[in-house]
């Protein structure tokens, strides 16, 4: 379980890299901090799909509660939004403190 952990937070903390490579490069040619949010990613990749998730969080019960929240998440840098929980994926599947140092009897 701690290696599928480490892997997709791996992957994740690798996403959030090359947008933040790609927000820097277009920060660098304006000459002014550029962020891309999730919904300029989500709608330059693939905007029907954007559609369907609206679509499908109105048909859940709190239908409200989850539009505010994603309409809050989509207003974040990309970056942040795949970094975040990379990080936090990768420091679940780390191994147990206990494990990582042996004392000199063990050795």
């Amino acid at each position: 379980m701690r290696l599928i952990l480490r892997i997709a937070g791996t992957w994740l903390i690798g996403l959030a890299l090359v947008l933040l490579v790609i927000d820097g490069t277009k920060s660098l040619g304006a000459n002014e901090l550029m962020f891309t949010s999730l919904f300029e990613l989500w709608t330059q990749i693939h905007p029907p799909s954007l559609a369907g998730m609206e679509g499908f969080l109105e048909s859940r019960f709190f239908a409200d509660l989850l539009r505010i929240g994603f309409a809050a998440l989509l207003t974040y840098p990309a970056f942040a939004v795949f970094g975040v929980p990379g990080v936090i994926l990768a420091l679940l599947g780390r191994t147990p403190r206990r494990l990582r140092y042996l004392r000199q009897d063990q050795i």
